[in-house]
């Protein structure tokens, strides 16, 4: 993932896997998912432990039965329909993906959500409503079933059943060809860059 890539890595994301997490609810926003007052943190570092603070504890600050104490080690988040929506903070997603989340199956995003999600290298795909219920109540049923996520192929697998999914054009583009980390690409691309620096008029150079 971005925060701890190799710029020489292979940075092509035709699929993501792994067990799931239910997140039910419409317009889950990007406060609940990251609330405000951790916002004043310079890094990312710490945002897995504040991925949905408050609503993953009880009066007494003690965790309760949040699908997030309860499917721990899961990396594929089910989610329902405008996920995401509100303030446009990244912090959201960097929480998600440095909890463990490698992809999202849901019934809607906010925009700005599903773009912070791609450049992350976070497939953000989209189902219908009953589809996706049913998703989440058949990792209720299967908490170690596995979840596979074909971005290239636009499809999601768990158990013996195969769904076909949306993934947006620019988002699938942008992970199968492995043009989502922009920093990255920066990095592969050095030699370019310092051509384009050198030849702009208003950059001194350092002699």
């Amino acid at each position: 993932m971005a925060p701890d890539a190799d710029p020489g890595a292979d940075q092509h994301i035709t699929d993501v896997s792994g067990t799931g997490v239910p997140i039910p609810g419409d317009d889950v926003d990007t406060d609940q998912i990251l609330p405000a007052k951790f916002m004043k943190e310079v890094t990312f570092d710490n945002m897995a432990d504040y991925l949905f603070y408050d609503a993953r504890r009880d009066d007494d600050g003690e965790f309760n039965d949040h699908p997030l104490n309860r499917f721990e080690g899961a990396s594929i988040a089910v989610v329902n329909s405008n996920f995401g929506c509100g303030s446009s903070r990244e912090h959201a997603p960097q929480a998600m993906m440095r909890w463990g989340i490698d992809g999202v199956v849901g019934e809607s995003y906010a925009e700005i959500f599903r773009d912070n999600c791609k450049s992350l290298g976070i497939p953000a795909v989209t189902t219908d409503h009953e589809t996706a219920v049913e998703l989440q109540e058949w990792i209720e049923a299967n908490p170690d079933g596995d979840i596979e996520v074909d971005v290239e192929g636009e499809t999601v697998t768990y158990g013996d059943t195969t769904i076909d999914v949306d993934v947006d054009d620019a988002m699938r583009e942008a992970l199968v060809e492995g043009i989502w980390d922009t920093t990255a690409l920066m990095y592969s691309n050095r030699s370019k860059v310092d051509e384009t620096v050198d030849g702009l008029p208003y950059v001194e150079g350092d002699d």
